[in-house]
């Protein structure tokens, strides 16, 4: 069992945005491709080979697995893999995708088991966007993707089969007999909704639950518990307080700097995060190549805070502790999702701080879904505290780009043509040391924009049973066991491969 404190909320990979939906869809589904254990290259999926050929029109061709079943017997061929591609490109999809295959030129079938696609320009990220999950076109082809029962009955052929989504409680699926790879170990998983920590960790505590994403404040203790085995590693995310630009009141670049520097983050990482992280330094974690290291943190400076309102005009005129500015007070919302205790904790300590310097937040907790659904996705906010869990490469096109506002993960609408221009030559430069000073110079920009208040990058902890291990067969069939470990890609790697020996017995 896995403990979550959200719900999933679409099981497709094309329309899912969050967190939940994706873990779930990784067992189910698969992309072509994906990274390996190192995050330094690929290894194929539902690909078996693939031919790169750079150019000025750049071609990748796939050779797909033959005799790879969906969940409900039908062949996966390369039929599929083009109309995912197609609903991905299709305008009435509500998708954040997009962007990934915009660069595209054709996308072929070249026969069931070979897929060509061909892009306008050179495009260095093309490769790792086909580890997206494949969706099956027999199933989907003649009906509405955002509406259909599909996003809560899913048909992959990932490892696991999907069995039951009960709302806020539950998703259960179940191990595909039929995977390419070898049945998975494990019979089910169950994804448990548990929104608050505390229960999630009396439940571990009481093996209930068998993994969960520990909280800094709860680390301590989970480490003095025999039978738990835990798990550290910088993570590729970052924590943020995102600003809406369509607000007047962020509009000012002199008004995101202020309200950095009124943000005291080194006493976030030490008390919040229990020294468990580093302060942001922009939008890229600052132990990842393409972070630039000569960017250092805004340091905690409320008198510079101060001044850099009062230069966009914003001073107390009635005495009464708040700014204001053409006879309205400095006062906005700041949100985030309820079950969270980390985001929780930094939300009050902000509202404190920015206090100090004359700002009156008001801090609101919401349910995951509504959080996302009526606030994120609506725009429908004036700041919020969220996190982004990155890929290995380096383009957030996606989350950045100007033309990503209307459809894409950029929900706060920033725009700098110069920051666009370089995430679009960012994508069309292979060379990795080009690549790198393209990306550094995108982060000396955007931390003189402070489009957000970058936060922490932290370390990733988890907490597993210790009765699971990995099950392994050698080339004579023999089976052995080793202990679980963490790779640079996650703990759950090795999904497929995690066994529980019968008849053990858990210390207490």
């Amino acid at each position: 069992m896995i403990s979550s404190i959200g719900d999933a909320s679409f099981l497709n990979p094309i329309l899912s945005q969050d967190s939940a939906s994706s873990e779930i869809n990784s067992f189910v589904f698969n992309g072509l491709i994906k990274y390996d254990r190192d995050l330094q290259g690929f290894v194929g999926v539902l690909a078996e080979s693939w031919k790169v050929e750079k150019g000025s029109e750049p071609v990748i061709t796939f050779y797909l697995r033959k005799g790879v079943l969906w969940h409900d017997g039908k062949e996966f061929t390369a039929e599929d893999v083009k109309f995912t591609y197609d609903k991905i490109m299709d305008e009435k999809t509500n998708t954040v995708r997009r962007s990934d295959y915009e660069l595209v030129k054709t996308a072929d079938v070249l026969d069931p088991y070979t897929f060509r696609v061909t892009y306008k320009q050179p495009f260095a990220p093309g490769l790792a966007t086909w580890g997206m999950g494949i969706i099956p076109k027999h199933l989907l082809e003649k009906e509405d993707i955002n509406t259909t029962q599909f996003n809560r009955r899913p048909v992959g052929t990932g490892p696991f089969r999907f069995i039951e989504w009960v709302s806020d409680e539950k998703i259960v699926v179940e191990a595909n007999p039929k995977y390419f790879e070898g049945r998975p170990n494990l019979d089910r998983i169950i994804y448990r909704v548990i929104p608050e920590p505390s229960l999630s960790e009396m439940e571990l505590l009481t093996q209930g639950v068998d993994y969960y994403s520990v909280f800094p404040h709860q680390l301590r203790r989970m480490k003095e518990v025999p039978f738990l085995k835990m798990y550290s590693q910088p993570t590729l995310s970052y924590t943020y307080i995102g600003y809406n630009l369509k607000n007047p009141l962020f509009q000012d670049k002199r008004v995101r700097q202020a309200l950095t520097y009124a943000t005291n983050r080194e006493e976030i990482v030490q008390y919040v995060l229990y020294g468990l992280g580093t302060v942001a330094t922009g939008p890229f974690p600052n132990h990842l190549w393409y972070a630039n290291p000569k960017v250092k943190p805004i340091p905690y400076d409320p008198q510079k805070a101060r001044q850099l309102l009062a230069e966009a005009g914003w001073k107390d005129t009635d005495g009464d502790g708040i700014l204001d500015k053409d006879g309205k007070p400095f006062l906005f919302r700041l949100i985030t999702n309820s079950g969270n205790e980390i985001r929780k904790d930094v939300g009050v300590l902000v509202q404190r701080q920015l206090r100090e310097v004359g700002i009156d937040v008001k801090f609101e907790l919401y349910e995951w879904s509504v959080f996302l659904k009526n606030f994120i996705n609506a725009k429908a906010f004036d700041a919020c505290i969220l996190g982004w869990g990155l890929s290995p490469d380096p383009d957030d096109y996606q989350i950045w780009h100007s033309s990503q506002i209307e459809k894409g993960f950029n929900f706060i609408s920033y725009k700098n043509p110069e920051v666009d221009f370089l995430w679009e030559e960012g994508r069309r430069e292979y060379d990795v040391e080009k690549r790198k000073q393209i990306y550094w110079r995108i982060h000396e920009l955007m931390a003189e924009d402070q489009p957000y208040t970058f936060l922490y990058v932290p370390l990733g902890n988890s907490a597993l049973q210790r009765k699971f291990y990995l099950m392994e067969k050698d080339q004579t069939g023999r089976e052995t066991l080793r202990d679980i470990k963490m790779e640079k890609a996650g703990l759950e790697y090795d999904l497929t491969k995690w066994y529980v020996p019968k008849g053990i017995l858990l210390e207490k």
